[in-house]
């Protein structure tokens, strides 16, 4: 799908003060337990298709509202994606805003994931 420039604008804007890290690193967090919130911000009929395994669903809808009650620690390490990267940078940077210290936006987001062939639940 292509984005148009001004949202592409936007996420650039929000990349730029969001820490960002790879599907490498998630995994190798997985893989070695390292305590963190893997949290899905994609549409839930993306969400409902696939996922990363390990995941929860808070969609970006819907996130700042029901993060607080579920994660009222502020900081919760909490890693979210979503298809490309985009709209988990755009989550994260709002993320903060409420105070959240410890927000990661997965770059490659569950495409790359998926390229990689790391696992995947449906």
């Amino acid at each position: 799908m292509a984005h148009s420039q001004r949202f592409l604008d936007l996420c650039n804007e929000a990349r730029k003060v969001v820490k960002e890290c790879s599907c490498d690193d998630v995994k190798q967090w997985q893989d070695e337990d390292k305590q963190f919130v893997l949290v899905d911000v994609r549409e839930e009929s993306e969400w409902a298709a696939s996922r990363i395994s390990g995941a929860e669903y808070m969609g970006r809808g819907i996130i700042e509202r029901d993060l607080e009650a579920k994660y009222p620690e502020l900081d919760t390490c909490i890693v979210l994606y979503c298809g490309g990267g985009y709209r988990s940078a755009l989550s994260a940077e709002f993320i903060q805003r409420m105070g959240y210290t410890d927000v990661i936006s997965m770059d490659g987001g569950i495409r790359e994931w998926k390229m990689k062939s790391y696992p995947i639940s449906k």
